[in-house]
């Protein structure tokens, strides 16, 4: 029996539908162009409404829309501070049809932190994760409208200079977005580049055919599940992981002011009283429930998840990355495996820009290990032993132990996809 094109969107609404209710919570929906304004130009964001029964199919522009998305890759590099994830985002960023974001979680965080010391003292997580949620939904959908509501100060005709780390997405240092010719300099496209057009950021986004997101801000995978489960993102999960002793080494060497009485007993040998061990075991936590979330294969991550270890992709940088991109399904494109290669071979960046990604990534994986004292790996191997052995990395029992590089102590393990 044919069936006519009606017909067709009917039975796909119907279907789309009631998927749709496990997702209601999601503060927008997804935006689609505006009726005789042209491609580009899309609708004045609406309030939410409950569309369960007919999930925004009141016209045919939705299901092109729907099938355009969903065969849009929608990338996230989830990661905890100082793990490696710079990096593995710049994997992404070098991809010249993804997208690329760095941190724009950021600027909801400060946003967070700023109303709630002034009104509580202490930040709402829940609210905070929802904020998270929503804006990652938007930006997913290429639309930056929802993060003004973040930036201070407030952008005026869509533009802003407080586009927190612009320079670290190619896609905001060339055109639409800069003029200029393009800047993939970090520290020179904020000077070159001038204001980011949050329009054109639009634009720009739009124009390639996947987005990837980094973040740091997210404790949990579980945090995310809304998405995941959503039916209209293609989610693809990067879980990335480093051994917890390289992490801290990490941070003390880069967070100075917070830092002190670390820096203080790495030198002495001595722990102070002023030293707050809780954001160690905080750091485990997170990463152990993450893990085991992924471990267990729940339904709602089945091809989305993947794991990664820091030390397993900086040790192999190109065949990690390949396996990546297979598993999101994304070409390997040649200028990704010549930055790699331009970027993990040499010695570190000179200068003191703390957060490059220009390396000899095989020495940097557990060169920690000559630089934190055995006092302080005693404490965070007893701290964080369940997620050490979990994540397969080897205590050490002596300051020989630790000192002695020939030997390593990440164990040979294979973290399959769950697909």
């Amino acid at each position: 029996m044919e069936c006519s094109w009606k017909t067709v969107l009917l039975l796909v609404c119907a279907s789309l539908g009631i998927q749709y209710t496990a997702i209601r919570s999601l503060r927008t929906p997804l935006t689609s162009p505006c009726p005789d304004m042209g491609a580009e130009a899309h609708c004045p964001q609406k309030e939410p409404k409950d569309n369960s029964g007919g999930l925004l199919c009141e016209d045919s522009g939705y299901v092109h829309d729907t099938l355009q998305q969903q065969s849009r890759k929608h990338i996230i590099i989830f990661a905890t501070t100082r793990s490696g994830s710079s990096f593995l985002g710049q994997l992404f960023n070098q991809h010249p049809e993804v997208f690329y974001l760095f941190e724009p979680l950021y600027h909801v965080q400060q946003a967070f932190t700023n109303s709630s010391a002034r009104v509580k003292g202490h930040l709402d997580r829940r609210a905070l994760l929802g904020a998270y949620r929503d804006l990652l939904h938007n930006l997913y959908d290429c639309d930056f409208n929802f993060l003004e509501n973040y930036i201070k100060p407030v952008p005026r005709d869509h533009e802003t200079f407080s586009f927190f780390r612009r320079g670290a997405s190619n896609a905001l240092c060339s055109k639409p977005v800069c003029e200029n010719v393009p800047v993939l300099e970090e520290n020179l496209c904020a000077k070159k580049c001038k204001a980011v057009n949050l329009t054109l950021a639009s634009k720009a986004c739009h124009a390639r055919r996947h987005i990837a997101i980094k973040t740091v801000r997210i404790p949990e995978i579980n945090d995310i599940r809304t998405l995941a489960e959503d039916p209209r993102l293609n989610l693809k999960i990067i879980h990335l992981v480093r051994d917890p002793r390289g992490i801290l080494t990490s941070r003390i060497g880069t967070f100075t002011d917070q830092f002190r009485s670390w820096k203080i007993w790495n030198r002495t040998g001595r722990k102070p009283h002023s030293v707050d061990l809780s954001h160690v075991t905080t750091t485990c936590e997170d990463l152990s429930k993450s893990a085991e979330t992924g471990f267990s294969r729940p339904s709602w991550l089945k091809g989305k998840y993947m794991l990664v270890r820091y030390e397993d992709l900086a040790r192999y940088p190109v065949r990690k990355a390949k396996e990546i991109y297979h598993f999101i399904g994304l070409d390997w494109e040649s200028n990704v495996h010549r930055w790699i290669l331009q970027n993990t071979n040499g010695s570190v960046s000179t200068g003191n820009y703390k957060f490059t990604t220009s390396r000899n990534s095989a020495e940097t994986a557990e060169s920690w290990r000559l630089r934190l004292c055995f006092s302080i790996v005693q404490s965070i191997q007893d701290l964080c032993n369940n997620t050490l052995v979990q994540l397969g990395y080897q205590l050490v029992d002596s300051a020989a132990e630790l000192r002695n590089v020939s030997h390593s102590l990440v164990e040979p393990k294979t973290f399959l996809p769950f697909s």
